[in-house]
C-alpha cells in the first residue's frame, strides 16, 4: 500500500511507467524532453500540474486522486467550511476508494476511532460506515 502522509510523487510516477512498460522514448516524445529530464523527474518530491496531468494520460492512472486521498485522511473537511460562499465548484461526495475503505475500517477494527468518530470526523455517513464493517472486516 502506497504510504499517503508523505507523498514522492516520483517515486510513484516511476513506479506506474516500471509497471506499464512503456518505453522511454515514447515519453521522451510525449514531454517533448530529453532522457535525462524525464529520469530527473522521478527524483522530484512534487511536480507542476501540467506534467501531473501528462503523466495521468500517458500512464493511465489518476495521480491527483493520491493528493485527493491524502486530504480525505488527514485533513477532513469541517462542517463549517459548507457556510461559506464560494463560486469553486462543491463536492457533494469524498471519492470513497478501496484505500480509504480500507483506511477507515482500520481505524475502527484497531480502536484508533469509534464508529461515531469516523462519522464525525470524515463526515462519511451512518449506513455508509455500518456497510464498510459488514462488507471489508
Amino acid at each position: 500500500m502506497i504510504e499517503l502522509k508523505k507523498i514522492h510523487i516520483g517515486k510513484l510516477i516511476k513506479l506506474r511507467v516500471d509497471e506499464s512498460d512503456i518505453d522511454i522514448l515514447r515519453i521522451c516524445n510525449f514531454f517533448n524532453k530529453t532522457e535525462v529530464e524525464i529520469t530527473s523527474m522521478y527524483l522530484y518530491e512534487h511536480l507542476n500540474t501540467d506534467d501531473l496531468l501528462k503523466w495521468s494520460k500517458l500512464l493511465k492512472y489518476d495521480f491527483f486522486r493520491i493528493y485527493s486521498q491524502h486530504l480525505i485522511f488527514y485533513s477532513p473537511q469541517s462542517s463549517s467550511i459548507n457556510n461559506i460562499n464560494t463560486k469553486l465548484p462543491r463536492f457533494r461526495k469524498n471519492i470513497y476508494t478501496k484505500e480509504i475503505i480500507d483506511f477507515i475500517v482500520g481505524k475502527i477494527v484497531k480502536g484508533e476511532k469509534s464508529k461515531e468518530q469516523v462519522i464525525k470526523d470524515y463526515r462519511i455517513p451512518k449506513t455508509t460506515v455500518y456497510k464498510w464493517l459488514t462488507k471489508y472486516r
